[in-house]
């Protein structure tokens, strides 16, 4: 009989790190933006935005255990509201792939002997390493890596920078973010910086916005942009959000969706599924990709 724990979890990739541990029926409450899987997070009652979580309701339903998160600048508060209520709580701040391999352990480590020896920890992590170092070793000898930019939010234009883990995805998929050399984790741009960098690719993963209502048109009428090798080769995307900015298990599916819209003949090589079998993806038309190579 498999032993249980009550745990909240505070942030989307947090949910998504439990579920895939194996702790999704152990999930009592989850924040607002937590959407995956649909068959957990529909079941369990919503504590509110992960910058202002409901502690009471959070309380009241008497967790044994808080995953909470600094991965957006605010959650501090979230944090220590939930240690002044006397919960129980594990904070993860992942940056990495690494940080989320060992996200795992941490959470594992903070769970009761009980429920740990039946939870498959090394296994997970070892199968998540498995993947980036097949992809890694693979993308290594490389001589064209094309310049990729990634737009996470579009007024202002908000891009990853050298310390998020779009950047470390973007090199292990075998290409290069205009923005690596800038330090931080963001870039906030009028749009002039990206004409600079003359992107070979551009992506767009708008956070908490559906792919469908990306403006495709409205992106392409921007000023200068027309002369960046993407545009003039047509090489703009639109990805969903779950597969690139949350920091969970899903990054490796993003992280393999890449490498096959960027280096075919080698994601095939490695036997991975088409790009689209990972998740949604649109193109310079507003299509969708076909999930089949």
């Amino acid at each position: 009989m498999q032993s249980t724990i009550r745990i909240a979890s505070l942030c989307p990739s947090n949910t998504e790190l439990l579920c895939a541990l194996g702790l999704g029926d152990q999930i009592v409450g989850v924040d607002q933006y937590s959407d995956y899987p649909e068959n957990v997070v529909s079941r369990v009652p919503k504590l509110g935005p992960d910058l202002h979580i409901d502690i009471d309701a959070l309380t009241a339903l008497r967790p044994d255990l808080v995953v909470s998160s600094l991965s957006v600048p605010g959650m501090e508060k979230v944090v220590e509201a939930v240690h002044h209520a006397g919960l129980t709580q594990v904070t993860l701040s992942p940056h990495s792939f690494e940080d989320v391999l060992q996200d795992a352990s941490r959470i594992a480590d903070a769970l009761p002997e009980s429920v740990r020896r039946e939870i498959a920890v090394q296994s997970l992590v070892d199968a998540l390493r498995s993947r980036l170092l097949r992809v890694t070793e693979a993308t290594a000898p490389l001589k064209e890596r094309p310049s990729v930019y990634i737009e996470w939010w579009p007024n202002p234009i908000f891009s990853p920078a050298r310390d998020n883990w779009l950047t470390e995805l973007c090199d292990r998929a075998g290409a290069r973010n205009i923005f690596a050399d800038r330090h931080g984790s963001q870039v906030q741009d009028d749009g002039q910086q990206v004409v600079d960098a003359q992107p070979d690719v551009v992506l767009t993963c708008w956070t908490g916005i559906p792919q469908h209502k990306v403006p495709l048109e409205k992106i392409k009428r921007r000023s200068g942009w027309q002369t960046t090798p993407a545009f003039t080769r047509q090489h703009l995307f639109v990805l969903s959000e779950g597969l690139y900015c949350r920091p969970s298990p899903r990054l490796f599916d993003g992280l393999e969706q890449l490498l096959g819209l960027l280096h075919p003949e080698v994601a095939k090589r490695l036997g991975l599924a088409a790009p689209a079998a990972y998740g949604p993806i649109r193109d310079w038309y507003g299509d969708w990709l076909e999930k089949s190579w």
